[in-house]
């Protein structure tokens, strides 16, 4: 390992250049801008490095799919990754533009630099330092890199399943992806929670009225949706939708001790985010709030008039858009039917939305492929990881655990100020090295679990 660690040392500069070079390459998936010419890139990447490489065709944009060894004595690895970005509006809050990277302040700027290009470079490069060394890698590697991941991956799990035979034999799954632990240690995360959301829509008249004229007369559907969303959650934070936290999976010992262990300068956090107080209930502590508890958030709320001044009039509609973060046990249908049916119970002129969702992963700290990462992470950064049990934010992490039925992880790369899906994302060029030091380390003591 330590030529390969060598190896990237002296191809430093050339690594860093490729990832200005590919971050310069727009792939906006909500626009469709650029995708398959980047598909086609990536596809064209691997085949270079020797891998047996496809282009997996399906309804929406290409998976780019990359397999190198058939060792039936070591395990096989799938690195997932993102190769689509968000759209850098708006424009003008940029300090550059953000497909011309730069380097400054020992940072690359640029869009989709730290989500996720940069982080996916990282595992390929790690990759590439191993077959330049050595000619072969320590354990067998499956590249899985998904075009409509900043769209929510709607096609992720029919991909999934239609290629099973070409992901018959992996152990497990590795995610580059998201930002390191504020304090700036490196982490290992366990599962992001799960997604639903939803819109709320009241109409109550085939026009708007005088509010003099109608006002007492004709229902005010902002009332309607306010009244409704007074019963479904309460003054404690608590969500009082029946059988909302019926299937909430408790934490394990091991979670418990792992939460616990997370540091947060609570103070500092607060007056970073401009808080001056935390959401209810108070006595809950930080991590258990992002990891172990689900959630319910009103997104925004439309309706009547929001312009200046004052316009006296009473709306036909209006709309509320939620979300609410799941957690381990709890499904999307699941909760969304539970939603249906308390609208029905209060609400019955209230048309429920579905806006989709994505299920909610977890995998156990105790699993046989922990010690390989945490030893990978002391060999390439120095330091030990920080164990997460769950992220608060969402990943399409259930396609692994779900429907593979294997144990996903994902190791972050990226600072934590990345400003992802902002103006001004950016990478640490020292964290891109460092990551794929470690990508590199972590194919390394795998291929010891042989």
């Amino acid at each position: 390992m330590a030529r390969v660690f060598a190896h990237v040392d002296a191809h430093r500069q050339a690594f860093i250049d490729r990832l200005l070079a590919y971050v310069a390459r727009p792939s906006i998936s909500a626009h469709g801008i650029g995708i398959r010419k980047t598909a086609e890139f990536l596809f064209d990447y691997l085949q270079g490095l020797g891998m047996e490489a496809r282009l997996l065709e399906g309804a929406g944009w290409p998976f780019v799919y990359g397999r190198y060894g058939e060792s039936p004595h070591a395990p096989t690895a799938l690195l997932y990754g993102h190769y689509d970005v968000q759209p850098p509006d708006p424009l003008d809050a940029w300090n550059s533009p953000p497909f011309e990277p730069e380097i400054r302040d020992g940072r690359i700027w640029g869009r989709g630099v730290g989500d996720n290009k940069g982080q996916h470079l990282a595992q390929l490069l790690a990759i590439e330092s191993w077959l330049a060394v050595t000619g072969n890698l320590p354990c067998n590697v499956i590249v899985l890199l998904e075009g409509e991941e900043e769209v929510g991956s709607p096609h992720i799990s029919d991909c999934v399943r239609d290629c099973r035979a070409l992901l018959a034999d992996v152990d497990l799954v590795i995610t580059a992806d998201g930002p390191v632990h504020e304090s700036g240690r490196p982490c290992i995360n366990f599962g992001p929670r799960g997604i639903a959301s939803f819109e709320l829509r009241a109409v109550h008249a085939q026009r708007d009225f005088h509010s003099g004229n109608w006002g007492g007369v004709a229902p005010n559907p902002i009332w309607t949706l306010v009244h409704l969303l007074a019963t479904m959650k309460d003054s404690r934070g608590a969500v009082t939708i029946d059988g909302f936290y019926d299937n909430v999976a408790p934490l394990s010992d091991l979670e418990r001790r792992a939460l616990d262990a997370l540091p947060v300068d609570l103070p500092a956090v607060m007056e970073g985010a401009g808080l001056a107080r935390l959401d209810e209930p108070q006595e809950r502590p930080f991590f258990d709030r992002l990891a172990a508890w689900p959630t319910f958030t009103i997104n925004g709320f439309h309706g009547g008039y929001g312009g200046p001044g004052t316009k006296t009039v009473l709306p036909r509609e209006a709309t509320v858009k939620c979300d609410m973060r799941l957690v381990e046990n709890q499904g999307v249908d699941e909760i969304l039917d539970k939603v249906e049916a308390h609208v029905r119970r209060y609400a019955p002129e209230v048309e429920v939305v579905r806006q989709g969702g994505m299920e909610p992963s977890r995998t156990p700290l105790d699993s046989p492929y922990t010690r390989p990462l945490q030893r990978a992470f002391r060999a390439a950064q120095g330091e030990d990881p920080l164990l997460v049990p769950a992220m608060g934010g969402s990943l399409p992490d259930y396609a692994w655990t779900k429907i593979l039925g294997v144990h996903s992880f994902t190791t972050p790369y990226a600072n934590h100020d990345e400003a992802n899906h902002a103006p001004n994302e950016n990478l640490e060029v020292e964290r891109f090295i460092a990551g794929i030091r470690t990508g590199a380390a972590v194919l390394a003591y795998l291929g010891e679990e042989s």
